[in-house]
């Protein structure tokens, strides 16, 4: 039988990590190790000021005073002696969709566990309802893993709508889109009157054409995207090499 590990951003207390622990508990043999508190929009960050504490609950799950990163390390590399065959993040309340997955702290628990290298899902929900359909996909990805073969640095990011199972319309494989830039910060004040300021939400989306994540979860879709870690525009190189030789 498998053996994953699940972890997640939003604390080892949300209801999507239950519903994906519930999920796939026929299917494999579990070990969940997330974080003690939310940690939506931590990213990639790993804890190196300070030694990491790991708690076993009640529930059989494991606790960890970090990121989601700090979590998927400590669950792959060394604490037991098992290693993981699969590492799923999630599930998050709201979706990562677009430029989403540099932010995300679910994307990033995935990301650890692919750098570790396993093979990973973030498997996100847009809204907070229907946890028990982004779990029926979680099983069904996992069940038909053996028949996908991925190229080396790759993980999966899963986008599941809000919607009962039985009206989701299926599964398409998309492109990021791109959302619009962010409003102004919001400021606001303290109780003693110092200046404090909200990040703001962003703008209408730059980017959801019709095969992008965007238009996939929008349509009653579940939104499929293979991700990679190479940033470098490629594109770009032979502008920057001429550049650099007109500069010599």
């Amino acid at each position: 039988m498998r053996r994953l590990l699940l972890s997640n951003d939003d604390g080892v207390n949300a209801p999507g990590l239950r519903a994906l622990y519930d999920a796939l508990l026929p299917h494999a043999r579990l070990r969940v190790v997330a974080p003690d508190r939310d940690r939506s929009g931590a990213s990639n960050s790993l804890t190196l000021s300070r030694p990491l504490s790991l708690t076993a609950l009640e529930s059989g799950f494991h606790a960890v005073d970090g990121t989601p990163a700090d979590c998927v390390y400590l669950g792959v590399n060394g604490v037991w002696d098992e290693m993981p065959d699969l590492v799923i993040s999630g599930i998050n309340h709201g979706a990562n969709l677009g430029d989403d997955v540099l932010y995300s702290g679910t994307v990033a628990a995935a990301m650890e566990g692919r750098n570790l290298g396993m093979t990973a899902i973030a498997m996100s929900l847009a809204g907070r309802r229907h946890f028990d359909s982004a779990g029926r996909v979680a099983a069904s990805l996992v069940g038909a893993l053996e028949q996908l073969s991925l190229p080396p640095r790759t993980l999966l990011n899963v986008n599941v709508p809000d919607l009962p199972w039985q009206e989701i319309r299926g599964f398409r494989v998309t492109r990021l889109g791109h959302r619009g830039p962010a409003e102004r910060p919001i400021e606001t004040r303290d109780p003693r009157g110092r200046v404090r300021y909200w990040i703001a939400p962003v703008s209408d989306n730059a980017d959801d054409g019709p095969d992008t994540d965007f238009a996939a979860v929008e349509s009653g879709h579940v939104s499929i995207t293979p991700l990679q870690t190479d940033l470098t525009r490629h594109v770009a190189l032979e502008d920057v090499r001429d550049w650099l030789d007109a500069l010599t």
